[in-house]
């Protein structure tokens, strides 16, 4: 791993805070027995002419992929429950701008963490399904029009 000093940590966190999202999104999985898995997310965009901040972060911490949308932005994606939690606990001493997120997806990630999804127990399903519409309720913008209830429904978690 690359070296991660408090100025590393605290510039990384800035520019998650003004280019970057968290997500913990919900895939619906045929190939699963509760039919869902749950993806968490760290992305920084920046214009792909500038793209080299993004190369150098991911040096740091020494994971994700840098890729080039067909829109100019490139994007840093980090993915998995371990190396998410890892990272967002050593950035949420600097993060200002994304603080119910970053503390919501930390949590998420804890729970999902331990145990495969089928393990865990209704309680813990519900839990993560809330945090994850906390993240996506504190997100600029997102496309899926699920409902939460729904989400409920899918996963077997109604009355």
């Amino acid at each position: 791993m690359g070296s991660r000093s408090k100025t590393h940590l605290s510039y990384i966190a800035g520019f998650l805070d003004g280019d970057g999202s968290l997500m913990l999104q919900i895939k619906k999985r045929s190939d699963t027995k509760r039919g869902i898995r749950f993806m968490a997310t760290i992305c920084f965009y920046q214009d792909t002419r500038h793209e080299k901040p993004l190369h150098w972060i991911r040096g740091v911490f020494n994971i994700g992929y840098v890729s080039q949308r067909c829109d100019g932005i490139s994007e840093l994606r980090i993915n998995g429950y371990r190396q998410v939690l890892l990272i967002l606990i050593a950035l949420q001493p600097f993060i200002r701008f994304k603080e119910v997120q970053t503390k919501a997806l930390i949590e998420a990630c804890k729970i999902l963490s331990k145990n495969s999804i089928q393990k865990l127990t209704e309680k813990q399903l519900r839990k993560v399904v809330e945090l994850a519409f906390v993240i996506k309720g504190e997100n600029y913008k997102s496309r899926s029009s699920q409902t939460k209830e729904e989400m409920y429904e899918h996963l077997g978690l109604t009355p």
